[in-house]
């Protein structure tokens, strides 16, 4: 079943306990963001509502007793999109309540399925599948109707070898 629009924000707001992303693109070509990565690129300042919507959506999440987390994979050297998000979009994202960890697999992929689709999984058993197109245009969002185990591993997997989000940009030219 696809999911878009009113449907995906039902279905995501449906869970009743965790939300979890493996976010897995080098880029993400969304067209509401692409006049901030370009104002990210010329050194502008951010404004001061950036992502001030999904910031709101974090703390209703949070405020309800519900977890939010993701772990955002990287390879060195960071694409300019991955720089605009560590400057500019995960530590708002933080400061809402979100957990995010970072998983470098510059050095190997740790069995972890690197194809083109990131998902979200919500109370370790619902999969929603969000596809891309190599130059990180979404495809589009559907719901993984298989069995969950493979990617509570792949979780497990993902969490074990990341760091957080602060231990991972100590250093980081950004």
């Amino acid at each position: 079943m696809l999911l878009d629009g009113e449907g995906w924000r039902e279905f995501f707001d449906a869970f009743e306990r965790d939300a979890w992303r493996f976010e897995a693109q080098p880029t993400y070509t969304m067209p509401k963001e692409q006049e901030n990565v370009a104002r990210f690129l010329r050194g502008e300042a951010k404004p001061a509502n950036h992502n001030v919507r999904w910031h709101e959506r974090v703390k209703e999440y949070v405020d309800s007793g519900r977890t939010i987390g993701r772990v955002r994979v990287v390879r060195q050297p960071l694409t300019d999109y991955q720089r605009y998000q560590f400057a500019w979009g995960i530590p708002g994202n933080i400061k809402a309540g979100e957990d995010i960890r970072i998983l470098d697999v510059s050095q190997g992929d740790y069995g972890l399925p690197l194809t083109g689709r990131d998902w979200w999984m919500f109370d370790e058993t619902c999969i929603a599948h969000l596809n891309f197109r190599p130059d990180g245009t979404q495809i589009n969002r559907e719901v993984y109707e298989g069995d969950p185990a493979p990617y509570r591993e792949w979780k497990r997997i993902a969490l074990e070898y990341a760091v957080s989000f602060e231990e991972y940009v100590k250093g980081l030219d950004l």
